[in-house]
């Protein structure tokens, strides 16, 4: 997980993704008014994976007014453009995401974090690939096991909806942040067949 300060302004923006000209993107150009892949990626860290070069765009303009996020949208390139439409992320309160939420697309939700510290406060398991050789199968390992689980609160109910990352030293402080990652699905069950559950997978946070 990356903690993102968003832009500020406009200007900044563009001189920051607009950055062509060097030699890891040496066949795009500075300030042409265009934002290539290999510049979004090069501010943001990432090589290949459309799916979160779209959310990374997406958490850095969030505190832009809405002219102003129209203008850097209008600014990506065609394949950018075509990738915006298809992982453009859905913007949830915590109570509204087991409902609205959908499983593999990018999320951004604002909430109160909660440490879920222990095995018997919480049950729920990740189906888990292992390959030996050309052979791929699946097992159910606990996802507190790979993960720190949190319980997100909507600051005006008392719903809550899952949030996680893979296991770190620091942990999420109590008070309210805006999170940005994949919907996945957990089971209730080891043997895969109980309650189906949605989580957020957290890639990126800015604090508030």
């Amino acid at each position: 997980m990356k903690t993102i300060a968003p832009f500020t302004d406009k200007t900044q923006a563009l001189n920051e993704l607009d950055n062509g000209g060097h030699f890891y993107n040496f066949l795009t150009k500075a300030n042409d008014g265009l934002i290539s892949s290999a510049e979004l990626g090069k501010v943001g860290g990432i090589f290949n994976d459309k799916q979160q070069m779209i959310l990374f765009l997406e958490m850095s303009v969030r505190k832009l007014n809405e002219a102003d996020k129209r203008v850097i949208i209008a600014s990506l390139d065609d394949n950018l453009q075509k990738a915006y439409k298809k992982y453009k992320s859905l913007e949830l309160l915590p109570s509204e995401a087991k409902e609205q939420g959908i499983i593999a697309s990018n999320a951004i939700i604002t909430g109160i974090p909660r440490l879920i510290e222990s095995k018997s406060e919480f049950n729920g398991y990740l189906m888990f690939p292992i390959t030996n050789g050309n052979i791929t199968s699946f097992m159910m390992i606990p996802m507190v096991n790979e993960y720190d689980v949190y319980e997100l609160r909507d600051e005006e109910s008392s719903e809550t909806f899952l949030i996680a990352h893979a296991k770190a030293d620091d942990k999420l402080p109590c008070k309210r942040i805006t999170f940005g990652g994949v919907l996945k699905e957990l089971n209730s069950e080891e043997s895969g067949e109980g309650e189906k559950e949605k989580f957020l997978e957290i890639i990126y946070r800015i604090d508030i």
